[in-house]
C-alpha cells in the first residue's frame, strides 16, 4: 500500500513539474517555429506513441468507440485542440509575461472547475471554498495584469491572449470531467483515443490556417533546431504527464493529487530564473497567493469529509444499537 501511495504521489509530481516546465520550453522554441505546429507535430508524437501501447496492453477491441464516439471526439478536441492550441498561442503573443501567465492560469483549473460545477450542476460551494476562488483568482489577477488592471483591460494585445489561455483552460477542465463518461474505460485507452480524435481535428485546422496563408510551414533547419524542445515535450508533459497524472490521481484520490498542482508555477518560476526570465514581485505574489489558497480549500475539504464520516459512522452505530 505505502509503495503505491509513493509511485502516485511521485507520478502526480513529476506530471506537475513537467506541465510548469512546459511553459518556459515552449517559449524558447517559439522563437524557431510557431504554436501551431508545434503543437500538432508534438501531440502527434504523442499519438504514435500511445497507439502501439493500447493494442499492446488492451488489444483491437480497446479501438472501439461503443457508440461514444461523438463524446470522445468532443473531449478530445477540448484537450487536444483548444487546450493546447489556445494556451500556446495565448502564451506566444504575450512575449516573455506569456510564460508566467499560461503557468498560473493552469494551476488554477482545481479552483475553475468549482466555478464550473456550480453553473453546471448548480452545486453551489461552500463559503470558504468560495473565498479560497476568490482569492486564487486575484493573485492570478497580480501576475496577470502585474499590478495594473486599468492599462490592462485598456490594452487588447493584453486581453485577446489572456482570453485565449483562460478558454484553453477551460478546454482542459471540461476534458478532465468528461472522464467520468468513461468510467468503464482504462486510462490509457480514454487517454489515447482522446488524444487521436483531438489531435486529428488540430491537424485539419492548422492545415486549412497554412492552405489559407494564416501560417506557414516550419522549415526543416526551424525542425531541428526546436526538436530538443519537443523531444522533451513529447516524453514528459505528453506521454508521462498525461497517463502519468491520471494513474497518479487514481492511486492517491483527486483530492491529495489536486495538491501537486501547486507544483506548476513553482517550477515555472525556478526555470524561468534559471533562463534569465523577468520575474516580477507580482508574479511571485500571485503565486504565493494561488498556492496558500490551494492548500487551504485542500486542508477544508478534508476536515469536512472527516467530519462528514464520523457523522455516518454515528449515526450507522447508533441505528444498530436501537
Amino acid at each position: 500500500m505505502k509503495n503505491n501511495v509513493l509511485l502516485g504521489a511521485i507520478l502526480c509530481f513529476i506530471a506537475a513539474a513537467s506541465w510548469g516546465a512546459m511553459f518556459p520550453v515552449a517559449h524558447a522554441a517559439f522563437k524557431y517555429i510557431d504554436p501551431f505546429y508545434f503543437t500538432v507535430i508534438r501531440y502527434g508524437a504523442v499519438t504514435l506513441i500511445l497507439l502501439p501501447i493500447l493494442l499492446w496492453k488492451e488489444g483491437m477491441k480497446a479501438f472501439r468507440f461503443e457508440g461514444k464516439g461523438f463524446k470522445l471526439w468532443f473531449f478530445g478536441t477540448m484537450a487536444f485542440t483548444v487546450y493546447n492550441l489556445f494556451i500556446f498561442w495565448g502564451e506566444d503573443l504575450l512575449g516573455e509575461s506569456g510564460v508566467m501567465v499560461a503557468s498560473i492560469m493552469e494551476s488554477l483549473m482545481p479552483m475553475i472547475s468549482i466555478v464550473i460545477v456550480w453553473l453546471t450542476f448548480k452545486k453551489r460551494p461552500h463559503f470558504f471554498t468560495l473565498i479560497c476562488v476568490l482569492v486564487s483568482f486575484i493573485g492570478a489577477m497580480l501576475v496577470i495584469t502585474k499590478g495594473n488592471i486599468q492599462a490592462f483591460l485598456g490594452a487588447t494585445d493584453h486581453f485577446i491572449p489572456f482570453i485565449l489561455i483562460l478558454m484553453a483552460v477551460i478546454g482542459w477542465v471540461i476534458y478532465t470531467m468528461g472522464g467520468r463518461e468513461f468510467s468503464g474505460w482504462s486510462v490509457l485507452r480514454y487517454s489515447t483515443l482522446s488524444c487521436l480524435l483531438g489531435t486529428i481535428t488540430a491537424i485539419v485546422l492548422v492545415a486549412g490556417a497554412t492552405l489559407f496563408g494564416y501560417i506557414s510551414l516550419p522549415s526543416e533547419s526551424n525542425i531541428k533546431a526546436v526538436s530538443p524542445h519537443l523531444l522533451f515535450m513529447i516524453i514528459f508533459p505528453g506521454v508521462i504527464a498525461l497517463l502519468g497524472w491520471n494513474i497518479g490521481v487514481s492511486i492517491l484520490s483527486p483530492l491529495n493529487g489536486l495538491l501537486f498542482i501547486n507544483v506548476v508555477p513553482v517550477t515555472t518560476l525556478l526555470i524561468s530564473i534559471f533562463q534569465g526570465n523577468p520575474v516580477s514581485m507580482f508574479d511571485l505574489l500571485g503565486t504565493v497567493f494561488i498556492i496558500v489558497s490551494l492548500l487551504a480549500n485542500n486542508i477544508f475539504v478534508r476536515k469536512l469529509h472527516r467530519k462528514e464520516s464520523n457523522h455516518h459512522v454515528q449515526t450507522y452505530l447508533q441505528e444498530r444499537v436501537s
